[in-house]
């Protein structure tokens, strides 16, 4: 089986990537989902559950959970790619790495102005429709350390121009890594 994160700051193209790998069959596993799951189950928001878990199970309880979910597939999707969305931090990394030997990290980038007009057309709840209001979300990101998973990346492809060639890019990729 085949592990692999994918990063990338807002608006950066992350979403199409995993669109494109869940159509080949890949099994696509987001962190913020085993919270969102966890929430549900404790009957209460996701914020508050993030912080429960991590007071209660330390820093890093997501990515155990995240491990712990993965290795429950080893059996029926040896021959599969699994993509994990959402991780945000160096520890995070070298969990992945101690628990799957070959776990990489593909990390989409693309410049701030790109970005923001992407999320401006794209209105999700979290995306703001203001400069300010996305540069304090990038920042908050930074803060989290997704700049340390993007520098740890073992692939690191630029989207900033059509959907096409961005696709195109993305192909290529799946086929270097034999998926």
């Amino acid at each position: 089986m085949q592990v692999m994160g994918i990063s990338g700051m807002p608006g950066s193209g992350k979403s199409i990537v995993s669109d494109m790998a869940q159509e080949k069959g890949a099994i696509i596993i987001s962190m913020g989902d085993i919270i969102r799951e966890e929430a549900k189950k404790r009957g209460e928001s996701t914020k508050e559950t993030a912080q429960n878990l991590r007071k209660e199970f330390g820093a890093y309880i997501v990515s155990e959970l995240t491990i712990k979910k993965i290795k429950q597939l080893e059996e029926t999707e040896a021959d599969n790619l699994v993509m994990i969305e959402g991780i945000r931090s160096h520890h995070e990394v070298e969990m992945f790495k101690e628990n799957f030997d070959n776990f990489i990290i593909l990390s989409i980038f693309a410049n701030p102005t790109i970005r923001f007009e992407r999320l401006k057309k794209r209105m999700r709840e979290d995306d703001s429709q203001d400069y300010e209001g996305f540069q304090q979300r990038d920042y908050n990101e930074l803060d989290f350390g997704i700049g340390n998973v993007i520098s740890l990346s073992d692939k690191l492809i630029i989207n900033e121009s059509d959907i096409e060639s961005f696709e195109s890019k993305i192909s290529e990729f799946f086929e270097e890594i034999n998926f």
